[in-house]
């Protein structure tokens, strides 16, 4: 079976800039899980608000674990562009209190 021919006059996809599905500026929710410990909440605002410094620590919002072990921090920036989140995601990752950021 010979396959269709591949179209020539179908331009090319642009790859000079990355694709978002974002429209910036926004407000983005990002949800951190960690160790129910003292300070893991300050920690996260902490780093919530040295990439927006208009973030509002009274909107953050926390969920225990089943057990209790855990704890969820969903927190809700405004993302000004995908270099500032991507570098949120990175920092808040690589926190030692932090198991996971989504």
């Amino acid at each position: 079976m010979s396959k269709p021919p591949i179209p020539t006059d179908v331009p090319a996809p642009d790859t000079t800039r990355a694709e978002s599905l974002i429209e910036y500026p926004c407000k983005f929710p990002i949800k951190v899980m960690g160790l129910r410990v003292e300070g893991l909440v300050h920690a996260i605002t902490t780093v919530a608000h040295h990439f927006d410094p208009a973030f509002d620590a009274s909107t953050v919002e926390l969920r225990e674990s089943k057990g209790g072990k855990y704890l969820g921090v969903t927190i809700t920036v405004t993302a000004t562009s995908r270099e500032q989140l991507d570098e949120l995601y990175r920092t808040l990752s690589t926190h030692p209190m932090v198991k996971v950021v989504l």
